[in-house]
């Protein structure tokens, strides 16, 4: 009896190791954007103020390529969806990835 309480204790404590084990706090990721339209250093902070609303992106991390086109950012996946990043830009006025512009870049 007391043997059997034994392996059952054990399997309560294995199984509440594997289900706190499981959970994921964060997943930072690193995704980069294709924005066409970014050209100049106007766009760029055009583009950085749409992004600084969005919890989860490291605005500090993230790198602007004019001569490229691209945003490369790093982001938690737990708390904002890479489409987020892109519908965002989107919404300052720059194509990302295929999303066309929500509205006209002021220029």
């Amino acid at each position: 009896m007391i043997t059997r309480m034994k392996h059952l204790f054990s399997l309560f404590v294995l199984f509440g190791v594997l289900l706190v084990s499981g959970c994921r706090v964060s997943d930072v990721r690193v995704f980069t954007v294709k924005v066409p339209a970014m050209a100049a250093e106007e766009d760029v902070q055009r583009i950085r103020k749409a992004l600084a609303p969005l919890n989860g992106v490291n605005k500090e991390q993230a790198v602007y390529d004019v001569k490229e086109h691209t945003v490369t950012v790093t982001y938690d996946s737990m708390v904002v969806a890479h489409k987020n990043i892109e519908i965002a830009i989107a919404e300052a006025g720059y194509g990302a990835n295929g999303i066309p512009a929500i509205h006209a870049a002021a220029k």
